[in-house]
C-alpha cells in the first residue's frame, strides 16, 4: 500500500495486547512530531491480539489519516510485524519502537537528526539504565557480549526495540524468523556500515506485562548462528563445509600415517591395526570428512541453482 504523500518520518509499531498503552502512545508521537513539525506517517502491526487493541487502531485511524494499521490473523512474532511495517514504510526516516510505552517518542527528534544529517544509516537505542529484573538483565548483557564478538558490530544493546533507519536500509534487508534483533547484523554485512548507538531513556511498563521469556536468548543465539552462517557463506557454502571436511580429512590421513610408520617400523609385533584406537578415531574422521565435503557439493548445487543467486544490493550506478 503505497500513497502519493511524502513523509519525513515513519514510525513503525508491532504490537501484542496493547490496548491500554495504544492511545497514550499515539498521543505521544503527534505531539512530538508535531512540535517539530515532522510529517509523520504512523504504521501500527497487530500481531493476532487477543484483545482489544485492534479496535482501538480503527478508533485511532478515524482521528488520524496518516495511521495505517494491520492486523494478523495470528500470532507470527516481532519479525514479521516489522516486515510488513517495513514493507508499508514511505518515509525518509524509519524510526522502529515497541508499543508498551517504555521506548520514548521524544527520543524521535535526536534519532530523525542523527540520520537525515548526521549521515548515519542505522541507529540503534541502548538502554543503559534499565527497569527490568536481573533475570532478564543479566542474560541481556551475556547477550550483548555474544553478539558483538561473533558479528563485530560494536553495539551494547542490541535488543533495544527503539532503532532509526535510512529509508534504503529497511527495503534491503529482509527480517524473518526472530531475525529483528540482529537487524544491525543484516545491516551490516548488507553494506550499510555508518551504524551508531544513541543513549536512551527507559520507562517502567505501565500496563500490561512482558511478552518475551528467557526462551527468547536461547532462540537468539541459535538465530545468530544461522545468520552468521547465511551471511558469510550462502553464496559459498562449499567454503565453509569443504575447508571444514580438508581439516577432518587432513587429520585422518595424519592419525593414519602415524599408525602405519608406527607399525612398519617401531612396533612390527604389536596389535593389528584395526584393534588400535587411533585407526578407529581416523576411520571416523575420514567418515565425517567426506560428509562434509558432500553437504559442501549439494550446499552449492542448491546455491547456483538459486534464482536470486545474482541478487546483489548496489549503491550507485553511473553510466
Amino acid at each position: 500500500m503505497q500513497s502519493n504523500k511524502h513523509y519525513d518520518i515513519s514510525v513503525v509499531i508491532p504490537l501484542f495486547n496493547e490496548e491500554e498503552s495504544l492511545p497514550e502512545l499515539h498521543t505521544w508521537i503527534r505531539k512530538v512530531v508535531s512540535e517539530h513539525q515532522y510529517s509523520t506517517q504512523i504504521i501500527m502491526i497487530d500481531d493476532g491480539s487477543t484483545d482489544t487493541s485492534w479496535a482501538v487502531i480503527e478508533d485511532l485511524k478515524q482521528k488520524d489519516e496518516d495511521l495505517v494499521g494491520v492486523k494478523f490473523r495470528r500470532n507470527y512474532g516481532k519479525s514479521a510485524g516489522l516486515y510488513v511495517g517495513f514493507e508499508n514504510a514511505e518515509g525518509d526516516v524509519v524510526i522502529t519502537m515497541d508499543a508498551d510505552l517504555q521506548d520514548s517518542p521524544e527520543e524521535i527528534p535526536e534519532l530523525f537528526d542523527m540520520i537525515k544529517n548526521q549521515g548515519f544509516d542505522l541507529v540503534s537505542g541502548w538502554k543503559q539504565k534499565r527497569f527490568d529484573p536481573l533475570s532478564k538483565t543479566i542474560p541481556t548483557k551475556l547477550f550483548n557480549a555474544a553478539t558483538r564478538k561473533i558479528s563485530g558490530v560494536k553495539l551494547n544493546d542490541f535488543n533495544c526495540g527503539l532503532k532509526a533507519y535510512r529509508k534504503a536500509v529497511i527495503k534491503t534487508i529482509e527480517v524473518y524468523g526472530e531475525m529483528h534483533r540482529y537487524i544491525p547484523v543484516m545491516a551490516n554485512w548488507a553494506g550499510f556500515k555508518n551504524i551508531g548507538e544513541k543513549i536512551v531513556q527507559h520507562q517502567e511498563r505501565k500496563y500490561g506485562v512482558t511478552k518475551f521469556g528467557l526462551e527468547r536468548f536461547i532462540n537468539g543465539f541459535l538465530d545468530l548462528m544461522s545468520i552468521t552462517f547465511i551471511s558469510k557463506f550462502g553464496k559459498r557454502p562449499m567454503h565453509f563445509f569443504g575447508t571444514l571436511g580438508t581439516i577432518i580429512f587432513g587429520m585422518a590421513m595424519c592419525f593414519l600415517l602415524y599408525i602405519g610408520i608406527d607399525k612398519i617400523f617401531f612396533n612390527t609385533a604389536a596389535q593389528k591395526l584395526a584393534d588400535r584406537t587411533e585407526f578407529q578415531v581416523a576411520l571416523i574422521f575420514l567418515v565425517i570428512g567426506v560428509q562434509l565435503f558432500i553437504t559442501g557439493f549439494i550446499a552449492e548445487m542448491i546455491a547456483r541453482n538459486k534464482v536470486d543467486r545474482n541478487n546483489y544490493h548496489l549503491e550507485k550506478i553511473i553510466k
